[in-house]
């Protein structure tokens, strides 16, 4: 089988946003992580998402990082800034900041805690995209938004030219294909639990999580199911479980395990997170530690 056409690339990851001893957002770091992933299989970065603890960012530290972060290495990643909030006055003001720093794209989540309407949903997405000439990206994700993105919303944002793709999370394979097929819009798998079964079923590629410590597996899982060889997809994936499970399995998970993942692999030197996250204690470091070594990760 033949990937389909992907406009931000096959193997992405939800980028964490790194932070200094005074609890500011450390640019450094921020371009060492984005660094890293570029030499460990990745085409794309996504920042001040979710596991970039965007809630707690303000919109001048997502500007200065995403300025940061793509004069480090725009060259090599494409970098799409999440712009989704529960407001729409806010997401808007991130979309043209994000427009103006030259972003690859923008992605906007459901506004969570809110509930809209399907009406409200559909005017939220619209307004973000007729305020940039960025590609954009939608984002479904219920669990974390307390809202599912419906059919009728899907067809008439995916009206907007510059709507491209979805950020796939709620695990419905059906309306999935029917994104693809019928609407044209590239998915990406937005659960790492789902990443094989999502290119299974026609994705672009992966927005991962787990990324953070294993940018080349994906990629190779990514490059084998282009190829057709399923078999050896799925061998990939398998030996990912013990990572997955770690990674996304714990009550405490995202951002602060793919910080402390990022420290265990040296390319961060702490594993600071803000509030109302914690960073993961000595014990869940150590079970995210084996989980990782299970997978051969380190």
């Amino acid at each position: 089988m033949s990937l389909p056409a992907a406009p931000f690339g096959r193997v992405l990851t939800a980028m964490v946003t790194p932070f200094d001893a005074e609890g500011g957002v450390d640019l450094d770091a921020a371009v060492a992580v984005a660094g890293y992933l570029a030499d460990h299989g990745h085409d794309g970065v996504v920042i001040s998402g979710t596991t970039g603890e965007s809630p707690t960012t303000s919109v001048a530290e997502d500007g200065e990082l995403l300025r940061a972060v793509s004069s480090a290495v725009g060259d090599r990643l494409q970098v799409v800034a999440g712009v989704g909030t529960n407001s729409t006055a806010h997401s808007l003001e991130l979309t043209e900041q994000a427009t103006k720093l030259g972003a690859a794209g923008v992605m906007v989540v459901t506004p969570y805690y809110s509930k809209p309407s399907q009406l409200g949903v559909l005017a939220h997405f619209d307004a973000v995209a007729a305020a940039t000439d960025l590609p954009v990206m939608l984002y479904d994700v219920p669990g974390r938004t307390g809202t599912r993105v419906s059919w009728e919303t899907y067809a008439r944002a995916a009206e907007r030219s510059n709507v491209v793709a979805v950020k796939e999370a709620v695990g419905d394979f059906a309306q999935g294909v029917r994104l693809v097929r019928d609407l044209g819009l590239a998915l990406y798998s937005g659960d790492d639990v789902a990443n094989l079964a999502w290119l299974a079923h026609g994705a672009a590629g992966v927005i991962s999580v787990v990324g953070h410590a294993s940018g080349d597996a994906h990629a190779a899982m990514v490059a084998a199911v282009d190829a057709g060889d399923l078999v050896r997809a799925q061998e990939i994936y398998h030996s990912l479980l013990p990572a997955i499970d770690a990674v996304m399995g714990a009550p405490n998970y995202g951002a602060t395990t793919a910080k402390a993942a990022l420290q265990l692999l040296g390319v961060l030197d702490n594993r600071r997170v803000r509030l109302p996250l914690l960073e993961l204690d000595d014990v869940e470091l150590d079970t995210l530690r084996a989980g990782l070594a299970a997978a051969h990760l380190i």
